[in-house]
């Protein structure tokens, strides 16, 4: 089953993985896998499937989403070694698909930039900022609290998590907040950017110009 979900995966047919999810449930668990795949657009677009799998799974059977988005936030506990780094991204386009069944999640979410461990944090942080992004639309007043860790990723040594960050101000409705930072326009470091099936690079002062 996983070479056909990755062929599936290869082709974008997220409708076609959705519709096998429906009869097997195992699906999810392989695109988890999935996320792991070398090849970075193939985990992205696990990612992506996975929200789609997950929303035609809600409508008959909500539990077994909310069983699956469980087993994610156990996968970045110490007990199981944090070893899924793409289940923030999972877990939030689940909810962003299904807000309001998958409420209890947000909260979770969002915590994760100010309760995870820094050892933790460090390969998990980049993640986490697009997975509040990513909520934001759907999201916006739970994400108050979490404002002031996002700006502090502003000044991160790493461009990924300076351009993560400035995109989720944008995307949870704070991009004036940028307009503080006129510095961050001519910031040229580098960042992976996953939109419409494609890893992408762009600038850091791109992503700024972009959310303004």
């Amino acid at each position: 089953m996983k070479k056909h979900v990755r062929e599936l995966l290869l082709r974008q047919n997220f409708e076609e993985i959705a519709d096998l999810a429906m009869s097997s449930r195992r699906v999810l668990g392989v695109l988890v896998s999935l996320t792991f795949d070398r090849d970075p657009e193939i985990g992205w677009r696990a990612v992506e499937a996975m929200g789609a799998a997950s929303h035609r799974i809600a409508a008959a059977d909500p539990d077994c989403v909310r069983e699956h988005l469980r087993r994610l936030h156990w996968l970045l506990s110490e007990e199981s070694g944090g070893i899924c780094w793409r289940s923030p991204e999972a877990m939030a386009e689940i909810v962003r698909q299904d807000p309001d069944p998958f409420s209890e999640f947000t909260p979770i979410i969002v915590s994760l930039l100010q309760e995870m461990a820094e050892e933790d944090l460090m390969h998990f942080r980049a993640g986490v900022l697009w997975a509040i992004g990513r909520l934001g639309p759907v999201a916006e007043g739970a994400l108050d609290g979490a404002e002031p860790a996002i700006r502090a990723c502003l000044d991160h040594a790493d461009p990924q998590v300076r351009g993560m960050a400035a995109w989720c101000l944008g995307q949870c409705g704070r991009a004036k907040l940028l307009a503080d930072r006129p510095e961050l326009l001519d910031d040229e470091g580098p960042v992976d950017v996953y939109e419409n099936g494609r890893v992408g690079r762009a600038s850091v002062g791109q992503l700024v110009r972009a959310q303004r």
